[in-house]
């Protein structure tokens, strides 16, 4: 299993970032940055919610909770909405 802080390094490293770039971005120092990637400090709920919002994902997954995978369908009418619905259904029936 990945550890949470593996994670953390991960998802700086698919940016190109620098711990300096992300602490600059979030708020904290890049000590913080390092110390949350070596699992020796656990980012308070506020930066969490900065981390998952810079990196595009849920909080859930920063702290290794399995969250049910969501589909973002507010740009689609009702009707597609609905397709979408009777399609999760059946896949999930079969």
């Amino acid at each position: 299993m990945v550890d949470c802080s593996e994670k953390l390094r991960a998802l700086r490293d698919a940016r190109g970032l620098t711990q300096l770039q992300v602490a600059n971005r979030i708020g904290v120092s890049k000590a913080m940055v390092s110390a949350y990637e070596t699992a020796s400090k656990a980012p308070s709920i506020e930066v969490l919610i900065r981390l998952s919002r810079l990196f595009g994902v849920s909080v859930d997954y920063l702290v290794c909770v399995d969250a049910p995978k969501m589909l973002d369908v507010s740009k689609l009418d009702e009707g597609s909405i609905a397709l979408i619905a009777a399609l999760v259904k059946k896949l999930t029936d079969a």
